[in-house]
Parts: C-alpha cells; sequence; structure tokens
C-alpha cells in the first residue's frame, strides 16, 4: 500500500465519521484534500457535495453530486443529494427528475419520497403528490392492513379502501395517518364533510402534521369556504415559508375563490423562485384564463411548453382554450411526443387530446379521432367509474320520488337559478345570456346541493345510497327550510348583490327533487344538446376533474340515456317547472330563445343578453373563450366528420330509445 492510498483511506474513515457526527467543515475539508490527491474520486465527490448541500452552498454541491452521477449513474443517493439540492435552488422541474430517478433505483428511499412529495404538491400536482406521501409512507414498517387500504386508494378502489380503513381505526383510532388517508378518501368520493371532520379531528391530535393541514386547505376549498382554506395555508406559509407548495397552494385558492389579481401577483412571485417551471406556468395560464385575460394565458402555456416541451396539460391547454390553432410545427411536435411516450400517463393523455383538437382544426379527421380514443382509453384506465352505478341511482330516483312530495313548501326564496344538463350541451352559453341581464349575476358551478344530499343521506354505508332520493320525504319543513338557507348562506361568498344568481353545476340534474323539495320557488333550465353531438363533444373534451364518464362512448351513451329517462320522470312529476332549452335552438334563433329563457325566469327582456359575448367575467369552464365571442354555428354538425367512428355510441343510444327527437317543455 503506498503513502497516497494510506492517506485517502485515513481521509475517508475522517470524512465518514465527521459526516456521521454532523461536522460539516470536517467533511468538506477532508474531501478537499482527497479530491487534490485523487480528482474525480467519487466517494469524496459525493461526500463533499453531500455535506455542501447541508452547509447550503447548493452550487458547489450541485456540480460534484452531477460529476458522481456520471461515474456512477445508478447510485441512489447520489440521484437524492442532488434532487435535494436543486429542490433548495428551487429548480423544481430537474428536482423531480433526480428524486424520480433516485427512487426508481431504490424504492425505499424515505427522504427521497418526501421530497418528490414537496416538488409534486409545488407543481399542483396533487395525485402524484399523494402518490409520494403514500409510497413515502410504504418504506417503514407500516401495519398490513392499513398498507392494503393504501394499495387499494392507489389503485382507484376507493371504497374498498374505505372499509378497510374504519376497521383499521376502530382498532387504533389515534393513528393519524390512517385518519389522513380515510380523509383523502372521502374528499375522493365527494364525501368532503366527513373528510374535513377527520382533518380536524387528525390535526386536534398532530397540529404539526403540515400534509393533513394542506389536505384540509383543499377539503375547505372544495366546500368552496376559501377564507378558511385560505387561512390553514396561511399557517403553513408562516411555517415553513421557503416552501413553494404551500405558496402555489395558496395561489391556486386565491384563483378558485375569483381573487385574480391576489392569484396572479402571487403567481408571478412564484415564478421569481422557480423561472421556467413548466407545471407552475401551466397552472398559471389556467388561472389567467379563468381571470379572462386570454392572450396571456396563451403565452404562458407556451411559455410553459418551451420550458418542457413534454408537458402534455400545457399543449391540451392551448387546445382547450378552443378558439386557438396550432401551427404545422407545433402538430409535428405533438404527433413526435406522443409516439415517443411508451408508458400510459398523464402527460400522454393530455398530448392526445390536444393533439385530437389540433387535428380536428386541420381536417384530419381519421387521425384526429385515433388521437382522441387514445387520450380516452388512457384516461379510463385511470378512472373507477361504474356505469351500472348510474344507472342504478336513476332507478331509484324514478321509484322513489312523486308528484305528492312537492306542495311548495320549503325556503321562499326565488334566486337561484340552477342550470343541469350534460357537460358541453351549451349550458355555459345559457349561462352568459341570463348573467348579461342586469337583475342576474353568475357564480359557478357550485357543490353545495350534492354536499346537502350527502347531509340527508347521513353515515350511511357506501351500498345504502340507494335509499337516496327516497330519504328527501322525511324532511320536515323546518329542515327543509334550514337547508334552503344553508344553501343560500354558502353560495353567498359568489354573490355580489343583484337579486339573482346562477348555480350551473351540470350533474344537479340528479337532485331536482331535493332542490325543488328545499327552495321550491327556484328556476330550473336543462341545457339539452343533440345526442350524437352532445356524447361526442364530452367523448373530445378532457375535464379538469370529475365527469368520469366521459372516457368511453359506451359509458357516455348510456349516461346520457339514464340523464334523459330521469329529466323525463322530473318534468313528469313537475310539469311545467323545468325549462328545456336546446343548444341547437339558442343557436338558430337567439332572440326567440332568449326572451323564452328570460320569461321562464321572471325576467323583463333586455337586448344586452342577446349582446351577452359583451359581458366580461371570469368563466371556469372549457367554453370560456367561446362564450366571449358572438354565436356561430360551427359546432352544430361537427359530431358527423367522425360518424363512422361513433357506431358504438349511436348503437347503445338507440337501444336505449335516447335517440328520439326531443320536444322542448
Amino acid at each position: 500500500m503506498n503513502a497516497s492510498t494510506e492517506e485517502l483511506d485515513g481521509l475517508l474513515e475522517t470524512a465518514r465519521k465527521a459526516t456521521r457526527e454532523k461536522e460539516l467543515a470536517t467533511v468538506i475539508d477532508a474531501c478537499e484534500k482527497a479530491l487534490a490527491i485523487a480528482p474525480g474520486d467519487s466517494r469524496f465527490e459525493f461526500m463533499q457535495g453531500a455535506a455542501l448541500r447541508r452547509a447550503g452552498d447548493y452550487e458547489k454541491a450541485e456540480a460534484l453530486l452531477r460529476s458522481t452521477i456520471g461515474s456512477a449513474p445508478v447510485f441512489a443517493a447520489a440521484h437524492l443529494e442532488l434532487g435535494l439540492t436543486l429542490l433548495s435552488l428551487d429548480i423544481l422541474a430537474a428536482a423531480r427528475r433526480s428524486l424520480e430517478k433516485a427512487v426508481a433505483i431504490d424504492g425505499t428511499l424515505k427522504p427521497a419520497w418526501i421530497a418528490l412529495y414537496d416538488v409534486r404538491a409545488a407543481e399542483g400536482d396533487d395525485a402524484g403528490a399523494a402518490e409520494a406521501y403514500r409510497l413515502a409512507l410504504g418504506t417503514t414498517q407500516l401495519n398490513p392492513l392499513l398498507r392494503k387500504a393504501f394499495d387499494l386508494h392507489a389503485k382507484g378502489r376507493a371504497g374498498i379502501a374505505e372499509g378497510i380503513c374504519r376497521e383499521y381505526l376502530r382498532q387504533r383510532p389515534m393513528d393519524v395517518d390512517a385518519i389522513r388517508l380515510l380523509a383523502q378518501i372521502g374528499i375522493d368520493l365527494g364525501m368532503v364533510n366527513d373528510a374535513i371532520k377527520l382533518l380536524e379531528r387528525c390535526l386536534e391530535l398532530a397540529p404539526d402534521f403540515h400534509i393533513a393541514r394542506s389536505n384540509y386547505a383543499t377539503a375547505l376549498g372544495r366546500q368552496q369556504r376559501f377564507d378558511e382554506a385560505l387561512q390553514q395555508i396561511g399557517r403553513l406559509e408562516k411555517a415553513q415559508p421557503e416552501n413553494l407548495s404551500y405558496l402555489t397552494q395558496s395561489a391556486a385558492l386565491l384563483s378558485m375563490a375569483g381573487r385574480f389579481e391576489d392569484a396572479h401577483t402571487k403567481f408571478r412571485r412564484i415564478l421569481k423562485r422557480a423561472p421556467g417551471n413548466a407545471r407552475i406556468l401551466t397552472n398559471f395560464g389556467h388561472s389567467l384564463r379563468y381571470g379572462g385575460k386570454g392572450e396571456q394565458a396563451i403565452d404562458t402555456y407556451l411559455q410553459a411548453i418551451e420550458a418542457d416541451p413534454d408537458t402534455g396539460e400545457a399543449w391540451w391547454s392551448l387546445a382547450n382554450l378552443k378558439t386557438f390553432r396550432f401551427t404545422d410545427e407545433q402538430v409535428m411536435s405533438m404527433r413526435e411526443r406522443l409516439a415517443a411516450l411508451d408508458a400510459p400517463s398523464a402527460d400522454k393523455f393530455h398530448l392526445a387530446f390536444a393533439l385530437g383538437k389540433a387535428l380536428e382544426d386541420a381536417g384530419e379527421h381519421d387521425e384526429s379521432f385515433a388521437a382522441y380514443r387514445t387520450g380516452n382509453k388512457i384516461k379510463r384506465e385511470f378512472s373507477a367509474y361504474d356505469r351500472n352505478d348510474t344507472t342504478a341511482r336513476v332507478d331509484a330516483a324514478i321509484a322513489q320520488s312523486t308528484a305528492d312530495w312537492f306542495d311548495g313548501t320549503g325556503h321562499i326564496s326565488d334566486e337561484p337559478i340552477f342550470i343541469v344538463g350534460l357537460p358541453r350541451a351549451g349550458s355555459t352559453l345559457l349561462e352568459q345570456i341570463l348573467a348579461s341581464h342586469s337583475q342576474v349575476e353568475a357564480t359557478a358551478e357550485l357543490p353545495f346541493i350534492g354536499q346537502i344530499a350527502a347531509d340527508v343521506i347521513g353515515r350511511r354505508k357506501r351500498g345504502d345510497d340507494i335509499l337516496y332520493p327516497g330519504l328527501i320525504e322525511e324532511l320536515t319543513l323546518e329542515q327543509r327550510e334550514a337547508f334552503g338557507q344553508q344553501y343560500l348562506a354558502r353560495a353567498q361568498v359568489y354573490r355580489h348583490g343583484k337579486p339573482r344568481f346562477i348555480d350551473k353545476l351540470p350533474n344537479n340534474f340528479m337532485h331536482v327533487a331535493l332542490i325543488k323539495r328545499i327552495l321550491p320557488n327556484a328556476t330550473i333550465i336543462d341545457a339539452r344538446r343533440e345526442p350524437m353531438a352532445a356524447c361526442f363533444a364530452n367523448f373530445k373534451q378532457l375535464f379538469a376533474t370529475g365527469q368520469e364518464f366521459t372516457y368511453s362512448l359506451k359509458d357516455i351513451a348510456n349516461y346520457y340515456a339514464d340523464y334523459v329517462r330521469l329529466m323525463d320522470h322530473w318534468h313528469a312529476i313537475l310539469p311545467g317547472q323545468i325549462l328545456t332549452v336546446k343548444y341547437e335552438d339558442v343557436v338558430e334563433d337567439l332572440e326567440t330563445q332568449v326572451r323564452r329563457l328570460l320569461d321562464f325566469c321572471g325576467l323583463a327582456f333586455e337586448d344586452a343578453c342577446l349582446r351577452y359575448y359583451e359581458k366580461d367575467r371570469a368563466v371556469r369552464t372549457a367554453s370560456s373563450e367561446q362564450v366571449r365571442q358572438p354565436i356561430y354555428t360551427d359546432a352544430l354538425q361537427q359530431w358527423k366528420n367522425y360518424e363512422h367512428h361513433l357506431q358504438p355510441l349511436r348503437q347503445v343510444l338507440e337501444e336505449r330509445g335516447a335517440l328520439q327527437s326531443l320536444t322542448c317543455r
């Protein structure tokens, strides 16, 4: 053994001992001496890089760790240290790649999964963050029963996971990880009230459980309780002011609350710290778009694509503007990137939907349909939608609700105007027309009726939900008036003083009986569209959340048939109390339909409703740019370009009698 080898061995032992004792200066000094003797020795480069990261010298640490990885590309700890270094430098996209490489090499690296949670949360990737948190727990000695619940939840089998989690908590009621998981399942299943109560219990037991507090803010936001949600995020920002995930969650909540200028200011602050991050730029683009700044949104989405051309959501966001047209070069880039992505992923299905829209605009309908089909197939794989459950709920609604329920009693308010139906059936256009009236204001797609339905159902097992809507009959007058007031109070946060307001959540067609029991004077509009056109419009639309029925032609056809069946029932037991408005009629004869709509709502005709496109307001749906333009007829027959691909859709609609012509009522 020569002298230099002996000296290196001594320095290695010194560095290792100092690392264990957290004497960073000694580690750095020993490695510096060793690298002077043996330049490029990956052992000393790694230890010095890790120590420099801990000491806060991130630039030097990054260079050493990259050199280490060059020499030892499957050294998981080096990828972890580089990821943590890049995270400290707010280079989120590169940090994410390094951390994902670390866990790909060694899936037991808990610090990598925890850091990956922070990165994904900062980028607004809630699903990815939840997965990272689950896998971080999985690297410890997790109880087998709880591990099974986590695994089932990750696979989309939330109902089974819920049962296992509840059984686990009966035995271990103080396990905050299990409480948080059960709350997350509740959020996923739309049981937000239960989730909030669970998270409040979780935070009582563990006030510094930051992930649970972040989930709590998310749940409050789902209930439109934005002030409370922002207060919770404020606590997290105060506790960890450098944590970008809390800043981005705050910006997203501000945007959801309609406080767009505050949201945009915060997004710009975030992007100063993490410039060129494609996912944050995409989320900023969403906020700009919904805030009515379409051109700025386009520029921001394009910046996101320039930063990372594989960010599928940015491509889809441009396509989803409906008014944007891709260049030939951009279409070619999407083709190439889609072909290069082998594994199913969010980026791949976003790219597929974007390419489908781009090719549709270019008249390449066969290739366009192939892209839409690819996107839908992948998205359906991520979904746990059960068409039989929808049919069963519609069957129950028809069997359980009768005309003698409705005696005109309940809360006396006539302020709400509900627009129900299928997505992409013209509901946003009707909303924009009505919101142009001096006595009416738009709010949003409010979740409050569904939440009240959950309260009516109560703490029953999920399999017992079939008791709804029959349970509505049991409500006393006092309870119905209280629920009506509860709905109005929750909607108040969106209102600005006009006498009437619009709630445009399409899925409320399931809850017409509840609406008319608690708010008998509410107005209900059914936005209807020709069946083939409506169903295809949903098939080619990638929704941000919900609407899981839209990713299969057969699912869509069955859902449409159930919707028509239920609306026919509501018309039968509530004659004259629901107005059906056909999208095609509005397009072909705007003034007649506007007068008809206003008359049904008890509103005087105003010419501004014919100039609805001049109304400047935030619009959060896929039609946000279209309703800012005068009416056009291009969309009426678009589905016919794909007719030979849509036979499975037509077949189900015919079998279920949903293709017959519609007579407006």
